[in-house]
């Protein structure tokens, strides 16, 4: 440990799941020491798989989605700061600069950044054209959930998990919805070309339309969208664009720390970031040996995050076995 007094005997870099798990795991387990949490975004932990679903049905609001609220974060005994965004991390002086002049000491860090979603090479116009998102934050959620209340004729390019459910979610509102997907089913790397199929037909049936097998050239309009040009030509009207083509790792704060930065903070079967001790990764972010694969595995479900969470917080309080879920 060092013996520094302003460090931190443990540091979390994020605020949202694997962040808040890997806090109430080390309490659960019987740590006593100093925890400090930083996150980017300005709200408490919220549960993200609503964002796609409830709140955009509107069968709940934000306020139902917490993870945790005051009263809990406050038995947990820990330091929380949000609205502060990692800019670096210098592992010789054991320091996480969060870019607001201050750099936060640590004995042991915990890296919870999670993903950020990919963007397409045709949003020439980026975040300037108005009705064009991305699926993340709660913020996100709103905005795509007014543009529903408003009877957007809504495109959605990607059909994948996040896609598939917006998609769903604005047939259920009653508003025309055309799915875009580049491969020749939706969900296809997730679960096979049958059920794929099989995919794209309950959602035919509830009144989705899918361009399957086709790219998306260019997404055009002056301050808004007006409509979403295919390969081909096709040219389909849109009030609203929701772009889901996957995530990536956001270990951009990470460059030049030291640590293998390959589709993830790289790690061993311990979540230690490139066999470093008193570091570690999880959720979204961790890129780590399975040991029943003997290969790198990064993994984007809710249940990675708490279960890496989990095993991190493990390591910590002591000596424990790979982590090796199914």
């Amino acid at each position: 440990m060092s013996n520094r007094a302003d460090a931190i005997q443990v540091l979390v870099v994020g605020a949202s799941l694997a962040g808040l798990r890997t806090v109430e795991a080390l309490r659960d387990a019987g740590f006593d020491g100093a925890i400090r949490v930083i996150g980017a975004e300005t709200t408490l932990p919220y549960d993200r798989p609503p964002l796609s679903k409830e709140l955009l049905l509107g069968s709940k609001e934000a306020d139902q989605i917490g993870l945790a609220g005051p009263e809990e974060i406050a038995a947990l005994d820990v330091d929380l700061e949000l609205g502060v965004t990692a800019c670096g991390l210098d592992l010789k002086e054991r320091t996480v600069d969060a870019g607001d002049g201050r750099q936060i000491g640590f004995d042991k860090l915990v890296i919870a950044t999670g993903a950020r979603p990919r963007r397409l090479p045709v949003e020439r116009h980026g975040a300037d054209l108005g009705g064009v998102h991305t699926l993340r934050t709660l913020e996100d959620s709103a905005a795509i959930r007014t543009a529903f209340d408003a009877g957007a004729r809504v495109v959605v390019v990607g059909g994948g998990f996040i896609g598939c459910e917006v998609a769903s979610a604005a047939a259920q509102r009653g508003l025309d919805v055309t799915v875009v997907e580049f491969l020749a089913a939706p969900m296809l790397q997730a679960i096979g070309p049958e059920m794929g199929a099989v995919m794209e037909r309950v959602h035919t049936e509830g009144g989705v339309r899918f361009r399957c097998g086709m790219a998306a050239r260019e997404i055009v309009g002056d301050d808004a969208v007006e409509e979403v040009v295919l390969a081909d030509g096709t040219r389909l009207p849109a009030d609203l664009v929701v772009v889901g083509v996957g995530v990536a790792p956001n270990t951009e704060w990470l460059l030049g720390s030291g640590l293998t930065l390959d589709n993830g903070v790289v790690c061993d079967s311990h979540l230690h970031a490139s066999g470093h001790p008193d570091v570690l990764a999880v959720g979204d972010v961790a890129r780590w040996r399975h040991p029943a694969l003997d290969r790198l595995v990064r993994v984007e479900h809710w249940t990675n995050a708490v279960e890496s969470a989990t095993a991190a917080a493990e390591q910590i309080v002591g000596p424990a076995a790979p982590f090796a879920p199914v």
